[in-house]
């Protein structure tokens, strides 16, 4: 696949949500993670390592996530990420967020002149 134009980087906040979101669906490390979103993007986002760990750092330092050490599938030991009751309630706030602004984008855009 070709790598993700300008227009196709995920940004600091879309990818909180976007992280929030694939930890709803289960617990998993840093690599599953950026595999995962490109996964439900159908390989559209493209989320570096660069940008992953210090997201998850961030989201664990606002008690939206917590950490456990656990062995892989592949019988590595690695730290999985699972999303915390605040977290849940920040999904669900930030969901709200990116809809209202998605909306507002939308409205902009279908302006006439």
């Amino acid at each position: 696949m070709a790598k993700p134009t300008s227009n196709e980087q995920v940004l600091q906040g879309t990818l909180d949500l976007l992280i929030l979101k694939a930890l709803s669906l289960a617990p998993m490390h840093g690599w599953g993670l950026t595999h995962r979103i490109e996964q439900l993007s159908r390989e559209a986002l493209q989320v570096g390592q660069g940008s992953i760990y210090p997201a998850l750092v961030r989201l664990e330092q606002r008690g939206w996530i917590d950490t456990e050490w656990r062995i892989t599938e592949n019988s590595r030991r690695a730290k999985y990420y699972r999303l915390t009751a605040a977290g849940r309630r920040a999904l669900g706030k930030e969901l709200a967020s990116w809809n209202r602004f998605v909306a507002a984008v939308g409205l902009v855009l279908a302006a006439e002149s």
